[in-house]
């Protein structure tokens, strides 16, 4: 039992670390991404605006688990950081790549087309998964 004791101490602070590394990646992910969409992303949320908090959703997911997988397949916290940083700017890239080719998303996701939100959702996630498998390969 003493065993098992020890190797949760010197294991739970690594832990800690890697998960706060992560959760700072992941926020900075949506900074970003909030930043790089032509409307205020919570601002149309708090209006009600069903189609933003969808695309919001899936840039939190499409973000989260290659940043999850990330995380998983690290073993230091440099590891983490460097992987998640390329995770991040990968799915970031991905998700302008998708707004470039999707004609005029962002008003569409400001007038609300439920349409075009879930479609950027799957295409999101998509990217997300592939790139979660690139990262644990």
């Amino acid at each position: 039992m003493d065993a098992v004791f020890y190797a949760f101490l010197a294991g739970f602070p690594v832990m800690l670390l890697h998960l706060g590394a992560t959760l700072f990646l992941l926020a900075a992910g949506l900074f970003v991404y909030m930043k790089i969409t032509p409307y205020d992303d919570l601002a149309l949320i708090r209006s009600g605006n069903v189609a933003a908090a969808i695309s919001l959703s899936g840039a939190s997911l499409g973000i989260g688990i290659p940043l999850a997988f990330s995380m998983a397949n690290s073993i230091s916290l440099l590891e983490v950081i460097i992987w998640g940083s390329v995770a991040l700017v990968l799915q970031i890239l991905g998700f302008r790549l998708t707004d470039l080719i999707m004609r005029d998303l962002p008003g569409r996701i400001v007038n609300g087309e439920m349409s075009a939100a879930i479609l950027l959702v799957s295409v999101k996630l998509s990217i997300a998964v592939i790139n979660a498998a690139a990262l644990s390969g």
